[in-house]
C-alpha cells in the first residue's frame, strides 16, 4: 500500500506490528504419553517463537519509521529516542509492548504538566 501522508503510513505500520497476539497456553492433559514432550517445553518453544516474530515485526515495521522526521513520530505518539531504546532491549522483552508502555508513561507525564 502506498500512503501519501507519512502519518498514515506510520500509524498503519504501528497497527501492523502490534497485531500478533501471544500463543494460547497448551491444555492440561488428563494423561501423559511418555513419547510426548512436556507441556512446559512446548510453551517455552511457543513463547520463544512468538518473541522472535514480534521482534521481527518491530524491525520490519517500526524501525523504518526512523526515516520520518520528529514531527511525524510525535504525531503517532513516539519519539526517536524511545524507538532506539526499544531496539536495544533484550530479545526476551517485547519491544512493541515496552514502546507502548513508554508512550503511555510520556502521555501521563504530559497530562500532569
Amino acid at each position: 500500500m502506498k500512503y501519501e501522508n507519512p502519518k498514515q503510513h506510520a500509524q498503519h505500520a504501528w497497527k501492523k506490528a502490534s497485531q500478533l497476539a501471544p500463543p494460547p497456553k497448551p491444555p492440561q492433559l488428563q494423561f501423559y504419553m511418555p513419547a510426548m514432550p512436556s507441556m512446559r517445553l512446548i510453551r517455552i518453544l511457543d513463547m520463544a517463537w512468538w518473541h522472535y516474530q514480534r521482534r521481527r515485526l518491530f524491525r520490519c515495521h517500526i524501525l523504518p519509521l526512523l526515516a520520518y522526521d520528529d514531527q511525524v513520530l510525535r504525531d503517532i505518539g513516539h519519539c526517536r529516542e524511545d524507538i532506539l531504546w526499544a531496539n536495544k532491549l533484550p530479545l526476551k522483552v517485547d519491544a512493541i509492548h515496552a514502546l507502548e508502555a513508554q508512550q503511555a508513561k510520556h502521555h501521563t507525564q504530559l497530562g500532569k504538566a
